[in-house]
């Protein structure tokens, strides 16, 4: 006979909706916030600069004076073989118009070359954590920023001794002549940075094409002799200006060398300004392009490395 005492009964769980939503979001890993987060960790920028600094020279004893050596040899050879033997010295004050091309020149080959190869160079990093992945092409472009330093001293150094006063108009010129440097390589190191993670022989055709630039610009002869080339108002020779880099080196020249001498300043191409517009909308364009080519493939770089 039971006591008709009724058992106690657990009272139900209170139901959770199905429909809450989770209170953080989701993040996919691997991904950042672009070239605006790298802005937001300058001090990660730094540490990675003097890294790959300390690095580079390490048991060096010269150090940072190779950045001044390079240059100077490169120059010289350039100087004696084009300028002594082959006479392409009619060029009045021909030692700055090299120079200030070579500035341009070294300093892009450099800032691209080592941005292409800065996410497989620094695979150890981005498989074990997680840090904005255009920390490296930027801050290999930030290198090329320190080296250049030292060579645009040399270079405005030699324009004063060749009799170079400086105008308004040509520091706004060589000042935008290296900006538009900086963005230009900046948007191709993101781009090529990314592609070489997935194909390592990118970083050998920049190489390649690094070396063929030089002479696609007017580094080591003037302008006039492409214009006779190909005829003043042919497709070719506007191309041959509207490339960036022509655009660039003619602004350093125009900042260092044109006011040398004053025959020097009636040797600058026309239409220069114009040209300057859409060298940088092109530069512009190429940034845009790279983060969004870098964004896209980031997320599988260290699955890929």
């Amino acid at each position: 006979m039971g006591s008709g005492v009724a058992p106690k009964v657990p009272p139900s769980p209170t139901p959770v909706s199905a429909a809450t939503p989770p209170t953080t979001p989701l993040v996919v890993q691997g991904r950042g916030g672009g070239l605006g987060e790298v802005a937001r960790r300058r001090f990660l920028l730094a540490l990675l600069v003097r890294k790959e600094l300390r690095v580079r020279y390490r048991a060096s004893v010269l150090g940072l004076g190779w950045s001044y050596v390079k240059p100077a040899v490169q120059f010289g050879v350039y100087f004696a073989g084009l300028g002594m033997v082959l006479r392409q010295n009619a060029i009045g004050d021909y030692a700055v118009y090299l120079f200030g091309g070579l500035v341009v020149m070294t300093t892009f080959g450099e800032a691209v070359g080592n941005a292409t190869r800065s996410v497989v160079a620094n695979a150890d990093l981005v498989r074990k954590i997680y840090l904005p992945r255009e920390l490296f092409p930027v801050s290999s472009l930030a290198v090329a920023g320190v080296h250049l330093a030292p060579q645009l001293l040399v270079l405005l150094v030699g324009a004063v001794v060749a009799g170079w006063s400086p105008d308004l108009v040509g520091v706004g010129a060589l000042v935008a002549g290296l900006v538009l440097l900086a963005v230009l390589a900046l948007g191709l190191g993101l781009l090529l940075g990314a592609v070489n993670v997935l194909f390592r022989d990118v970083e050998n055709v920049v190489d390649l094409v690094l070396v063929v630039l030089v002479w696609t610009s007017p580094v080591l002869y003037p302008w006039q002799r492409v214009a006779d080339l190909l005829g003043a108002d042919s497709t070719w020779f506007r191309l041959y200006q509207a490339n960036p880099l022509t655009v660039a080196v003619e602004l350093v020249h125009r900042g260092t060398w044109s006011h040398a001498s004053p025959g020097n300043a009636g040797a600058m191409p026309p239409g220069l300004g114009g040209r300057c517009a859409v060298a940088f909308t092109v530069a512009l364009v190429t940034v845009v392009v790279g983060q969004w080519v870098f964004g896209r493939l980031s997320g599988r770089f260290a699955q890929e490395l």
